[in-house]
């Protein structure tokens, strides 16, 4: 409004305005009460004809107050609504384009981008424009996609269903949809609210939205952080240890933090701290560990950042193999530069853990040695035939999982070895069998099947030697490689779980050049890759392999939590290394063992900031900006002020606040000390009174006081929502009469908790009800309930979503922050309350746990498994103690929870009458089962049990 950022709930009552000069007239024909003075005198003149005189006219100043306290009065009742952060709306009804980056990058401040989405919007629902809202980060094509003007109700309502993506954004993508909508619309504006880093189209969309603004006049305004905050990781290794780079786009004030290693139950393995030098944005992390506890690690992120885009995923290919070398040759040939063992060291350094036999010993010795050390690939450089015992072992090596690499050489050429995947020429030329040239033979080209497939033979490799294989049906399916004119200089055969790889040429120079080039080197760590990876890299029958394809098992959200993937996602090649897409979000794809990560970043991933040099005239913004302010309780004061002063100014100008006269307010209330001793202390004294009884109140259910140590209590966790808290409180009230109405135990009443500041340890059970709006606890809070679960307490988690949650979809709000939660405790294996389990038998039989919903599952401790051989039944089973936690989405409180005068606070959603009392006896087995552990699965009780079973 005036170019103002000021907008009206109720316009129309602007016309009151309208009434204020008619208001100015009516004050100038009524103005004050004349000042009256008293004159003894005058008494004398008391029974003359009295005649009423009045000013002529109002003073201007008090005209001119209460024309003010009417305007104020009137601007109040019209609605007004300060809204500064609404910078992208234009005047009029034109239609206004939300973009919304929703890639990894956005998740850091995720809320803020809502809250300015959410601005934008509702300024525009004021102004009655319709609106089109688009996420930088959906996929094209979606009928989510599809670009149109519709109510803001509508894109307000869209808007709550918008996430992070878990994939780098491809904003150039919708430039096209972009560009027919303002084709449509030719007088709409943007409001771009970006994340500030460039996605994986470059500098494209800037420029392209760049013309389709100058095209068409659109007014653009950019609102973003001034420096892009987000961090993010990229994986990889160097020199042999395991690094992670941690990016940002340009210097943002975060300079220094944590990258956390976790194995696959999300438990940390080890942290390295990190620090950007002065104006950096990438900073490289390594960990230095043993092969043992490398090869678990399953995932590394930078602590405290919630985004997919801070995540590396681990796999079987990031696994560092234990390799052992040995060399069939004699003691005088093992010397550095001369024997095969010091290329192949020097080459699989960087990825493998290489160990060599210690002292002189024989082949077989060495090789015993290997076997014991549980290599995962044996490598054999110019070995022979092998006795029987070493052969046997090796056989059962590789038919276990084992990969066995070996190379060529005199004593392989000469000896008849079954331990290779094809059959050798024996006999004709040069060693027994092996070809010779005057000119060298050069690698060919990999084929699209080979696992060397996207290598790339250099034209200075010679191959001036090489073992022949026999001609074969079955050749073309296990070759690797070959030379140009098509001898196989690669072969490998499946045997068992593993796998035999035999190289035609020797480890060292002496046959090829193949060992002083790069690529020797990436087709070593291919090979190793395969170590334990169940790759079958032939058909067997003559054909081609084709690589295989891996379903997703798990899937990262935008925020980094791993869960079950959604219904686009699509299976990938095992050999799949690029980043992740919307048809292959990053996670875990194919089986647990063998399977493959796709993480958000490539590893030589960088981020850059985005340049908007490019767009003209565009208008830029922060995130944060002013809050949207309603200006009616201000204009309301400000009335009321008035109006006090326009009430003083008249008593004033009647003469009542003078000091003097028999009707003036300072001589009444001086002729009254009494009464007004008598109001101040009854003041002092009922002020006072409040204090006591409110802090009688909330000392009884304080945390932490010396009550929660002498009682046996119930504690909830307060959200910061107060239907929530009212709620949990109620319903653990509840609960602790039916306890004290059922059974031997009488608790106090049920204490608000907050983990961050509260001592834990007087209180058995947690209840903790799930508020996806909140903030996540703190990593102080976090720290807390974990110690508190591991020295026996219970925690109940209580998602409330019964009533939305689908079996096998995408997780809840609820669900999804609750992971993210847990993401960093030591959680146990979960499983269903089975029915045998001593829960379900502590006081009450019952067979499941309702709230106020009945669909929901209840999860816990996985107990572990009865033995097969017990002869005698037992009819409840439990672990060494009682179950640390409890998850659930049927909203127990909400079912526990009763009014003052005994009424239920909440309806239940099932159609059973009995739903609330067996509620109430689920909660009571929960509490029993908390305080007396796993009694009941005893021994002792089993012919009670029996009984009360009625068997």
């Amino acid at each position: 409004m005036f170019g103002l950022p000021l907008t009206f709930a109720a316009p129309l009552a602007l016309a009151a305005l309208a009434a204020l000069p008619a208001l100015w007239f009516l004050l100038r024909v009524t103005p004050p009460r004349p000042r009256r003075i008293e004159f003894p005198p005058l008494k004398l003149v008391a029974d003359l004809l009295p005649k009423r005189e009045t000013p002529a006219r109002t003073p201007p100043w008090l005209l001119l107050l209460r024309i003010l306290a009417a305007a104020c009065l009137i601007l109040a009742v019209s609605g007004p609504v300060w809204n500064p952060a609404g910078i992208g709306a234009a005047a009029g009804r034109t239609p206004l384009l939300v973009l919304l980056d929703n890639g990894f990058s956005a998740a850091h401040d995720w809320r803020d981008r809502l809250r300015a989405a959410t601005d934008e919007i509702e300024g525009a629902a004021r102004d009655g424009r319709p609106v089109a809202l688009l996420p930088a980060a959906d996929p094209v094509g979606t009928p989510g996609s599809v670009l149109e003007a519709k109510a803001p109700a509508a894109a307000l309502e869209r808007l709550r269903a918008v996430q992070p993506r878990p994939i780098l954004t491809d904003r150039a993508a919708h430039l096209q949809q972009i560009g027919a909508f303002l084709d449509k619309t030719p007088n709409a504006a943007i409001v771009w609210i970006s994340d500030g880093i460039e996605d994986a189209g470059g500098a494209s969309f800037s420029k392209g939205l760049a013309d389709l603004v100058a095209k068409h006049g659109t007014a653009l305004t950019i609102l973003k952080a001034e420096q892009p905050p987000a961090l993010a990781l990229a994986g990889g290794e160097s020199g042999g240890r395991l690094v992670a780079h941690v990016l940002r786009a340009s210097p943002n004030g975060r300079d220094a933090g944590t990258v956390r290693a976790l194995d696959q139950k999300g438990l940390p393995l080890a942290e390295t701290p990190y620090a950007f030098e002065p104006n950096g944005t990438e900073k490289e992390v390594g960990f230095d560990l043993p092969v043992e506890i490398r090869n678990t690690i399953a995932r590394l992120e930078i602590v405290g950042e919630r985004s997919a885009g801070a995540v590396v995923l681990m796999d079987e290919r990031g696994k560092r193999r234990r390799v052992g070398l040995v060399f069939g040759g004699t003691s005088d040939q093992a010397q550095p530069l001369l024997a095969p063992t010091y290329y192949l060291s020097r080459a699989l350094t960087p990825f493998a853990d290489v160990q060599q036999p210690r002292g002189g010993q024989g082949t077989a010795e060495a090789i015993g040695q290997m076997l014991d050390n549980q290599v995962t690939v044996l490598v054999l450089a110019d070995v022979g035939a092998l006795d029987d015992k070493t052969l046997a072992r090796v056989t059962q090596f590789v038919d276990e999982g084992g990969l066995l690499l070996r190379f060529a050489g005199p004593r392989l050429a000469a000896g008849n070895d079954p331990l290779v995947p094809v059959r050798l020429r024996r006999g004709g030329r040069n060693l027994g069998g092996t070809l010779s040239w005057d000119n060298p033979k050069t690698v060919a080209d990999f084929a699209p099947e080979s696992p060397f497939a996207g290598l790339k033979p250099p034209p200075d490799i010679g191959v001036r030697r090489q073992i022949l294989a026999e001609p074969d049906g079955d050749l073309p399916g296990k070759t690797w490689a070959s030379l140009q004119d098509g001898t196989p200089v690669v072969t490998a055969e499946k045997r068992g779980q593993g796998l035999v790889v035999l190289f035609h040429v020797t480890a060292d120079t002496t046959w090829s050049n193949l060992p002083l080039s790069g690529l020797f080197v990436d087709m070593l760590r291919r090979v190793v890759g395969m170590a334990g990876s169940g790759a079958k890299p032939t058909t067997g029958d003559g054909g081609q392999a084709k690589a295989a394809v891996l379903a997703p098992r798990l899937t990262l959200d935008g925020f980094g939590a791993l869960g079950s993937p959604p219904a686009s996602a699509t299976a990938v090649s095992a050999d799949y290394g690029d980043r992740a897409t919307h048809d292959h979000p990053p996670g875990f794809y194919g089986p647990a063992e063998g399977g493959i990560s796709v993480n958000a970043l490539k590893p030589d991933d960088r981020l850059k900031p985005l340049d908007i040099g490019s767009i003209a005239g565009a208008r830029l913004g922060g995130l944060g900006g002013a809050e949207t302010v309603d200006l009616r309780a201000v204009l309301f004061s400000l009335a009321l002020a008035l109006l006090v002063l326009d009430t003083l100014a008249g008593l004033w100008l009647g003469g009542f606040l003078g000091g003097h006269g028999r009707g003036s307010v300072m001589r009444r209330l001086r002729s009254r000390p009494a009464a007004m001793a008598l109001v101040g202390l009854g003041l002092l004294a009922f002020s006072p009174a409040i204090e006591p009884a409110r802090a009688a109140d909330s000392q009884s259910s304080r945390a932490g006081n010396i009550e929660s140590a002498l009682i046996t209590r119930l504690a909830f966790v307060t959200t910061g929502d107060e239907t929530v808290d009212t709620a949990s409180r109620s319903g653990l009230a509840g609960l602790t009469q039916v306890l004290a109405a059922r059974t031997a135990l009488e608790p106090g009443e049920p204490a608000a908790i907050d983990p961050a500041k509260d001592e834990l340890a007087f209180y058995p059970l947690i209840y903790w009800p799930i508020v996806a709006g909140r903030p996540q606890p703190s990593e102080a809070a976090i720290r807390k309930i974990d110690a508190f679960m591991r020295n026996g307490g219970t925690v109940i988690f209580d998602t409330r979503d019964a009533l939305v949650a689908r079996p096998g979809g995408p997780p809840t709000p609820e669900g999804a922050y609750l992971r993210q939660m847990l993401s960093t405790l030591e959680v146990p294996e979960l499983e269903p309350i089975p029915n045998d389990h001593v829960l379900t038998k502590a006081f009450y039989l019952v067979d499941n746990f309702p709230g106020r919903y009945t669909t929901g599952q209840t999860w816990v401790e996985a107990l572990p498994p009865a033995p097969a051989d017990s002869a005698e039944r037992r009819p409840a089973r439990a672990g060494d103690g009682v179950t640390p936690i409890i998850i659930t989405g049927n909203d127990l409180a909400a079912a526990w929870a009763f009014s003052k005068d005994g009424a239920p606070l909440y309806p239940m959603s099932g159609g059973d009458q009995r739903q609330r009392e067996m509620a109430f006896r689920g909660g009571v087995n929960i509490v029993i089962y908390t305080l007396t552990g796993n009694y009941k699965a005893d021994q002792v009780h089993v012919p009670a049990l029996l009984e009360r079973l009625g068997q």
